[in-house]
């Protein structure tokens, strides 16, 4: 047996890399070299060969090389059948060899199979194109980004993609961004956010493990963007808070003893005609004021103290105290809710805030656009599973994409006499709720705001 493996494992090893003919003809000549050998045995070193071949190749690879190994293999056990026509092989024997070849197709297809479906439901998008620019496989996952069935997608190319009569132009816009980004540019890596704001990152790989041939991948990241936020703004308000320690206080101080001063001068810049310039100086100081306030107030790492309520009462009670500056500024409120007794576990006073701040910016953004159209701010509530869902709206001027990027961020503001602290302070007060705060705008459309506070049961 030593010698038939000495032979048959360069020859099966030579066929199965190359796939030559003349590496074929030796299969042929060793089935009629094995004389006197059992078809099982002849099996057996066959497996034992192949075993050796695949160790340390990849499943895909391990796959080709078993597709061929049969094509040998029958090859061998014909020549094998046929070597010597005077001593047929029993026909029960060649039955069996043959049904055991046939075993191990079809244990071979399972494991082709198991692993198709493994990468058909995978929640990245995966593509492949062959070495020719058609794409021979596409998952699940890449036809629903796509939005075309996958029947119509395979053997398909680039152009006949792009072409294709489902494929939204959105899409179509993402697609030949990244043909320009990782085909043309030869980046590994591409990140980028589709129509619907949803972080995507695409990765290709391709060289000599894939034969030519390119993967694409592509995994919605917007969780993991979303953590990352998370952390980058949390990071800026301890950054906040450590600033505000070390300065607030040192300005506050003298700005209370310069306006004291004022008031004790205003008599005297009133003989003088000059009272109005008391009145500058002193509202002035109050805007400092108010602003080492709102930056103290940022900094704040003071836990909430919580109280039961209805968050609908809560409500309410922001609507009546912004409805008259409403009007003024030509805008009406509209409330609506799915269900106002909902309870939740709040500091009344920071979560009033929160509202508050949210409601005066609907009405700043509306008065910029009074002339066009009337405004309007609903207010909807409801229930999001284990949450209450705040929904402030505006039809105002809205935000791109780049604003709401930097929305709460510390000291960002796009208003003339922003002081940039009130969105971050609203965020900081909501997580520290153990809640969230998200936003959606369009510039000229208005801006959605949803605030999620969880309910208490």
């Amino acid at each position: 047996m030593q010698a038939i493996r000495k032979r048959y494992f360069p020859a099966l090893a030579e066929y199965v890399r190359s796939g030559s003919e003349q590496s074929l003809f030796e299969a042929t000549e060793i089935g009629k070299w094995l004389q006197g050998v059992h078809p099982e045995d002849i099996i057996a070193i066959h497996e034992e060969s192949m075993q050796m071949l695949v160790a340390n190749v990849e499943s895909d690879e391990a796959l080709k090389l078993y597709s061929r190994s049969f094509v040998f293999l029958i090859e061998l056990m014909v020549a094998f059948r046929f070597r010597d026509e005077r001593e047929p092989v029993p026909i029960e024997r060649m039955s069996a060899a043959r049904d055991q070849v046939l075993r191990s197709q079809q244990s071979v297809q399972m494991v082709k199979d198991k692993y198709e479906n493994v990468l058909q439901y995978m929640d990245s998008g995966l593509a492949i194109f062959d070495n020719d620019g058609l794409l021979s496989f596409v998952n699940v996952q890449m036809s629903r980004l796509f939005d075309i069935p996958r029947k119509t997608l395979i053997g398909c190319n680039l152009r006949d993609i792009l072409l294709h009569p489902k494929l939204r132009k959105s899409t179509r816009r993402i697609v030949l961004r990244v043909y320009k980004e990782m085909v043309l540019r030869r980046s590994r890596y591409f990140e980028l956010q589709d129509a619907n704001g949803r972080h995507l990152l695409v990765t290709i790989t391709y060289g000599d493990q894939l034969d030519g041939d390119y993967l694409f991948s592509v995994k919605d990241v917007s969780e993991y963007k979303q953590i990352e936020q998370t952390a980058y703004q949390n990071d800026k308000l301890a950054m906040l808070g450590k600033i505000a320690a070390s300065i607030a206080h040192e300005i506050r101080n003298p700005l209370t003893s310069i306006r004291g001063f004022i008031q004790l001068l205003r008599p005297h810049l009133f003989q003088l005609g000059k009272e109005e310039y008391a009145r500058i100086i002193l509202a002035e100081i109050d805007r400092a004021n108010d602003i080492i306030y709102e930056f103290l107030n940022s900094s704040k790492p003071s836990a909430p103290m919580k109280q039961n309520v209805h968050i609908g009462s809560l409500l309410k009670e922001v609507i009546m105290l912004c409805e008259s500056e409403a009007l003024m500024k030509g805008s009406e409120i509209q409330y609506e809710a799915y269900d106002d007794q909902m309870t939740t576990s709040v500091d009344v006073k920071q979560v009033k805030q929160v509202f508050l701040n949210l409601m005066r910016n609907a009405m700043e953004a509306i008065e910029e656009i009074s002339a066009e159209r009337s405004g309007r701010i609903d207010i909807v509530i409801r229930r999001e599973e284990s949450y209450a869902e705040i929904t402030v709206r505006d039809n105002g001027k809205g935000m791109d994409q780049t604003v709401q990027n930097r929305l709460f961020d510390p000291f960002f503001t796009t208003k003339e006499a922003g002081t940039g602290l009130g969105l971050a302070v609203s965020y900081r007060i909501v997580r520290n709720h153990g809640g969230s705060i998200r936003v959606t705008s369009s510039s000229g459309e208005g801006t959605d705001f949803k605030i999620y506070l969880p309910l208490v049961e």
